[in-house]
């Protein structure tokens, strides 16, 4: 069975296109407060029933961007993961009111010499009602 895959640029997909939309402003938004500016281009797409990746570019601070020029690549992608995974259930809360669905998995990376950041969340099954990667201790 082939998965069916929805962009907020998508025109199809029942109400798939308003939650999307919705994943990425949230994503916008948490960048901004947490690094002080947002990025440039956004999108989230369905990858199966059970996993939304959240794709983010132009994201790096000033600062972030004298490391990357600097060749402090391992350095600027440490700090910014861990910066990422301490607010593990702030990443969470949006997908998961959006969905209706609890997280299982929350990873998050970063290539530091393109600029591009990506989250990504594994779903719980609908229905689902133990803990979530929310309530983790947010160790990576």
């Amino acid at each position: 069975m082939e998965a069916t895959e929805y962009s907020v640029t998508d025109d199809g997909g029942p109400g798939q296109s308003g939650i999307l939309s919705a994943i990425s402003n949230d994503m916008v938004r948490i960048y901004k407060d947490q690094f002080g500016r947002g990025p440039t281009k956004t999108r989230t797409r369905w990858a199966g029933p059970d996993i939304v990746i959240v794709t983010l570019e132009d994201t790096f601070t000033p600062a972030e961007r004298s490391l990357a020029r600097l060749g402090e690549h391992e350095r600027l992608r440490d700090l910014r993961l861990l910066f990422q995974y301490a607010e593990t259930a702030r990443f969470c809360e949006p997908i998961e009111r959006l969905t209706g669905r609890k997280v299982r998995v929350f990873i998050s990376g970063i290539d530091t010499v393109a600029d591009v950041a990506s989250e990504m969340f594994v779903l719980h099954p609908a229905g689902y009602d133990g803990p979530s990667r929310a309530e983790g201790d947010g160790a990576a």
